[in-house]
């Protein structure tokens, strides 16, 4: 688990992600670059309130992230931030993150665990999917163009 200490590394693979993958996200790279791009932003997300945040190594490099947050009802956990390097993709990472982020949930109380993901990310929805998520009918945030809206899935724990 990381701590506001380690925003270096959390800052370094959260620009990764929105720069590899910027269909992913409901937040650009324009809006954590340039003037958003300050250590003390950083330090606040990983110090948010009841946030569990991780980041996997692969051969020692960081190469994976994700973040557990308290969910929007009784009793639900939601799963945030996820991204891994297409360089350890395949590789079971994604699934350490996710099983890291359940254990975490379930040992706060959690009963469910949410997550949102871009109607057209197929590959994650697929892994979702395989984890044993399912689509919800709760209608996500808009999609940053505006045209739909995120996908919400959840899993029992």
């Amino acid at each position: 688990m990381l701590s506001e200490d380690d925003w270096g590394v959390w800052r370094e693979l959260r620009l990764a992600a929105l720069a590899e993958a910027p269909y992913a996200f409901g937040s650009t790279l324009a809006d954590w670059s340039g003037d958003g791009d300050q250590e003390g932003r950083w330090r606040a997300r990983l110090s948010m309130r009841g946030s569990h945040n991780l980041v996997a190594l692969l051969d020692g490099t960081p190469m994976g992230m994700a973040s557990g947050v308290p969910g929007s009802g009784e009793g639900t956990a939601e799963l945030v931030s996820m991204w891994v390097s297409p360089a350890a993709r395949g590789r079971g990472v994604a699934d350490s993150l996710v099983e890291a982020v359940a254990a975490w949930a379930l040992e706060r109380g959690s009963h469910t665990l949410e997550l949102a993901v871009m109607p057209g990310n197929s590959r994650a929805i697929a892994l979702y999917r395989r984890l044993g998520f399912k689509q919800t009918d709760i209608l996500g945030s808009p999609t940053p163009d505006g045209s739909s809206h995120e996908l919400v899935m959840s899993k029992p724990l």
